[in-house]
């Protein structure tokens, strides 16, 4: 994942370390092989539901999508939606395909790479929803311009959904909630906070199912926090 250069709104610098960790399984590494050409985003040109899907549907887009298990659930209970996820990390797009594949999801398509240069090529306010989930927090103050949740994406963000899109939020660190509420608060002129209370952040609302990273943190007895904003 990657965010703008400080001071050149034009440019987009790399965030992300490395792209693969341990060696995938003969099982995924087909599935990268024959199954990924077939569902990739383009690597060039508009990103639009018509192009990647034949026809206009609301088009989601999940900035690194970890293992798929969120986006696979979301495509699942949503069909006639489109869905877009990018993830640099290949473990994590192995793992999508396959929930792909076993749920039988004709409605995502993967961009295996850079989610920003991706989610640039998507028309302004094409977009209903954009997730954010559990990103890298990057939690060195020296590293917060590396985090997902800054101005620059977080204007792209708003560029890129529909007035009346929901851009979605989700983090257990505790020094990511309160850098990524100061962003948002310098952004209320684009989104609005769908909240009612302390249940809206402490507790998952409905339709948005666990990650792999938030079942982690609970294992590890982390408080985990949800924040919903609707584009203006």
């Amino acid at each position: 994942m990657s965010a703008y250069k400080e001071g050149d709104p034009t440019t987009l610098n790399r965030l992300y370390g490395r792209s693969q960790g341990r060696p995938l399984r003969k099982g995924q590494q087909d599935l990268v092989e024959r199954l990924l050409p077939q569902i990739a985003v383009p690597e060039e040109g508009p990103v639009t539901a018509e192009r990647l899907f034949g026809e206009e549907a609301p088009l989601h887009f999940e900035i690194g999508f970890g293992g798929g298990e969120h986006m696979a659930a979301r495509a699942e209970m949503l069909p006639n939606h489109a869905f877009i996820g990018a993830e640099p990390f290949l473990n994590g797009v192995a793992a999508a395909l396959v929930h792909i594949r076993e749920q039988h999801l004709a409605n995502i398509r993967l961009h295996h790479g850079d989610a920003l240069q991706a989610l640039a090529r998507v028309p302004d306010g094409a977009l209903s929803f954009v997730y954010l989930l559990h990103p890298d927090p990057w939690p060195k103050a020296r590293h917060a311009k590396r985090r997902m949740m800054n101005d620059g994406p977080v204007d792209m963000i708003a560029a890129k959904l529909k007035p009346g899109g929901e851009f979605r939020f989700g983090t257990d660190h505790p020094v990511y909630l309160r850098h990524a509420l100061m962003v948002m608060r310098r952004h209320a002129h684009q989104f609005d906070w769908l909240v009612e209370g302390p249940a809206s952040w402490q507790r998952r609302p409905g339709g948005w199912s666990e990650t792999r990273y938030e079942a982690k943190a609970r294992q590890l007895g982390h408080e985990v926090w949800y924040f919903r904003f609707r584009r203006r």
